[in-house]
């Protein structure tokens, strides 16, 4: 039993996917907190340059 436990031990074979599991959630994780901030930034110029247009349009 001790040597069935020492070789599964030993066994790096599945260390590989569970490392690029990790790295794709963490850079997706990356991704959408990007997307987020610039969405936001997005939609706050958009919400100035429509206030400044509608300014300019009923300005006489």
């Amino acid at each position: 039993m001790m040597k069935f436990l020492k070789a599964l031990k030993s066994n790096k074979s599945g260390a590989s996917a569970a490392e690029y599991a990790l790295i794709l959630a963490v850079l997706g994780g990356i991704t959408i907190a990007g997307a987020n901030a610039v969405g936001g930034g997005l939609t706050t110029a958009f919400g100035r340059g429509a206030t400044d247009l509608n300014s300019a349009a009923t300005a006489p």
